[in-house]
């Protein structure tokens, strides 16, 4: 990861970053022929893919989460598997199995679906532990073993998890460490009274949808990731990231005493390098060579609110998460 420093040439960083991030635009022009609003999950979706980090959905059926995933894929040109979670999955459905070949008298590997760039694990809280916990060992090491063999994943590689609010009657819930391993939790709301007349007079008829051509190339995303690195951040932006993460941990050091009763744990320190890289993910888009503050102010909400746990009173006030989060950012003093 790129250090602070202030020899940093940032004409050429400027230029160079001018160059690589020229395909967010047409990004957007091509997802817009099929998707209508969304602008804040396309965002935070790209955010995930050039800082290389996973992204938690949440939000009720229907709002286009698993079209706009499918879609992503293919104007990057990637391989996309959609997997639907269900009660009954096994750690094999997901991973793949060896299988005995009477034939040749020997074991074959059959590959599962995690085996592909873009993975939509749909109602990810719908599957039992074992199932999760395979998920996110891929997610964390970029490799499935399958009998006595490792086998890495292909890059890019990305895991958008998909969760539904409303139902809870036979769901299990990602434990707090599990879910601490997606750099982003977004949550999806009902587009404007605008957006659904459009999606309703563009969607309301048969026939299949409309096929998105690629703009970018899986290579052109991973050297978009190196530049990523290299975007300049000073100290004091980095200082902040800290104040946040920390105001989660300590808030009576940071004028917030009665935060102290809301909080049972506050952000792991994923949480800081997660609010760094996709900081600099947000520059990129924004074709900036430098972090600002208002880049970490941004994302904060997406990558802290799922790794804060609030406590009883403060369930028992109706305080989420996002309260918290608000007021803490409201109190840190901003570089």
């Amino acid at each position: 990861m790129a250090t602070s420093s202030p020899s940093v040439d940032m004409q050429a960083l400027g230029d160079k970053i001018e160059e690589s991030s020229a395909f967010i635009e047409k990004i957007y022009d091509e997802l817009k022929k099929v998707i209508v609003g969304q602008q804040y999950m396309i965002d935070r979706l790209l955010i995930g893919l050039l800082a290389d980090g996973h992204v938690l959905l949440e939000g009720v059926p229907g709002l286009a989460k698993t079209l706009t995933v499918s879609s992503l894929s293919q104007v990057i040109s990637t391989k996309f598997q959609r997997i639907q979670f269900t009660p009954d999955l096994l750690p094999a459905d997901l991973i793949g199995t060896l299988i005995y070949n009477q034939k040749e008298a020997e074991f074959t590997v059959k590959k599962g679906p995690i085996f592909a760039n873009i993975i939509l694990a749909d109602e990810i809280n719908r599957s039992p532990a074992k199932v999760q916990s395979a998920l996110l060992e891929s997610m964390q090491e970029l490799q499935v073993t399958i009998g006595e063999t490792t086998y890495e994943l292909d890059e890019p590689f990305l895991v958008l998890a998909t969760q539904n609010p409303v139902e809870q009657e036979g769901t299990y819930p990602l434990p707090e460490a599990q879910v601490d391993r997606f750099m982003m939790k977004i949550k999806i709301d009902y587009p404007s009274e605008s957006e659904e007349m459009e999606i309703m007079r563009r969607m309301a008829q048969t026939g299949k949808n409309k096929k998105l051509e690629p703009v970018v190339t899986p290579e052109q995303v991973l050297g978009a990731r190196n530049v990523v690195n290299e975007i300049y951040m000073d100290e004091k932006v980095e200082q902040y990231i800290i104040d946040l993460v920390f105001a989660t941990r300590n808030p009576e050091k940071f004028n917030l005493p009665d935060m102290e009763e809301l909080i049972n744990f506050g952000a792991s320190p994923r949480a800081s390098i997660n609010l760094n890289l996709a900081a600099r993910a947000h520059a990129f888009m924004e074709h900036r060579a430098y972090v600002t503050p208002e880049d970490v102010r941004l994302i904060a909400m997406d990558v802290l609110r799922h790794r804060i746990i609030p406590t009883f009173e403060a369930e028992a006030e109706n305080i989420t998460p996002e309260d918290i989060i608000e007021k803490i950012m409201s109190t840190v003093q901003v570089p």
